[in-house]
């Protein structure tokens, strides 16, 4: 309990030793994420939010997420959220099926899963819920099933995402030993079609390539974070972005917390090139409904880059993976699954 005291205090503590950072920059959102934020107390999430609010200029209603796991939703502590500034919950309930969510080690069950969105719908309207296609052996009708048991329980923003397989993990473990399949690029592409299909026919926009959402509902945060706005991130392994530049927060909890208490920020900062900048862009870019415009790209980074944009993506734009709707560079359906991929041939390497 004291750690967690002294973690939440030292939070607070870096929101208030950067508050010059973005002093003219009105805070739209606040996310608490990464590990499982959902533990805190009410106070401590209070606290926090109280910090940001003393410290920053907060528009008048921001989106305000946490993200969670279903096991952590108790009726008590969604009725506790409800009566804190949090506006949004991410739940990661990663699948509606037992097979899947034990071949991912999750600690919740597909029972869980269920019941813990229809107790939040009772508190919360503005939900996002986290699904994983591409888990091997799942057929393509049991990846429909998951999808149209989100759209039945009119989840309103669902950000999907293909299986990765971490090292040191079970998964890995199991792949190696043969126990479970490697994990397919082609299954995971058709998935992924299957997904775009029922998110288009139920009217979710899938403005960034992992995320969907109905009218009203895209994250404030996505899309702050695809579209190059500035952020700051707070506590460990946090990472922050300003336009020019990039940092990160150590990544030991210890050393985080002697850090902030010598009033010390534990941050790494790295001064973007106008190549990197460039290459950050088409990434982004590439991945949204607002795609690269070609217009920005000669403005900020000159003709030369703009010039070299379209040479890269001529073999795309003959294939069809690309296509121009006017000024602005746009993935096609075909190449949506392609996009990381493409946008790296489309990078500079250097200026010459």
């Amino acid at each position: 309990m004291k750690y967690k005291e002294d973690m939440v205090a030292a939070l607070c503590e870096e929101i208030r030793l950067r508050k010059n950072e973005y002093i003219k920059t009105t805070v739209e959102t606040i996310y608490f994420g990464g590990g499982t934020p959902s533990v805190l107390e009410l106070s401590q999430i209070n606290q926090i939010i109280d910090a940001v609010d003393q410290h920053y200029q907060v528009a008048e209603n921001p989106e305000i997420t946490l993200e969670a796991n279903p096991d952590d939703l108790t009726t008590e502590k969604l009725a506790q959220l409800n009566d804190s500034p949090v506006n949004r919950l991410s739940i990661g309930i990663q699948s509606f099926f037992e097979e899947d969510l034990k071949l991912m080690n999750r600690a919740h069950n597909a029972q869980e899963a269920l019941a813990c969105i229809v107790q939040a719908q009772t508190y919360f309207d503005n939900i996002s819920i986290d699904l994983i296609y591409g888990i091997p052996d799942m057929t393509a009708d049991r990846w429909r099933e998951n999808i149209y048991k989100a759209i039945e329980l009119k989840i309103p923003h669902i950000s999907s995402y293909a299986l990765t397989v971490e090292d040191n993990t079970a998964l890995k473990s199991f792949i190696e030993k043969g126990l479970i399949p490697k994990v397919d690029d082609e299954l995971a592409q058709e998935h992924f079609h299957i997904l775009l299909d029922a998110m288009q026919l139920h009217g979710y926009s899938n403005y960034e390539f992992s995320n969907f959402g109905k009218e009203g509902y895209f994250s404030k945060n996505n899309t702050a974070y695809w579209t190059g706005k500035s952020y700051i991130g707070i506590g460990p392994s946090a990472h922050s972005f300003d336009g020019k530049r990039r940092g990160w927060n150590i990544n030991n909890n210890v050393k985080y917390l002697k850090s902030i208490q010598a009033s010390e920020l534990p941050i790494e900062i790295e001064e973007l090139t106008i190549v990197d900048r460039y290459n950050e862009y088409v990434m982004t870019g590439l991945r949204t409904i607002y795609g690269i415009s070609l217009n920005k790209i000669e403005q900020e980074y000159g003709v030369n880059f703009k010039d070299y944009l379209l040479i890269q993506a001529s073999e795309y734009l003959k294939d069809h993976l690309l296509y121009l709707d006017g000024d602005t560079l746009m993935v096609t359906r075909k190449g949506k699954f392609l996009s990381d991929g493409i946008a790296s041939d489309l990078f500079m390497l250097n200026l010459n």
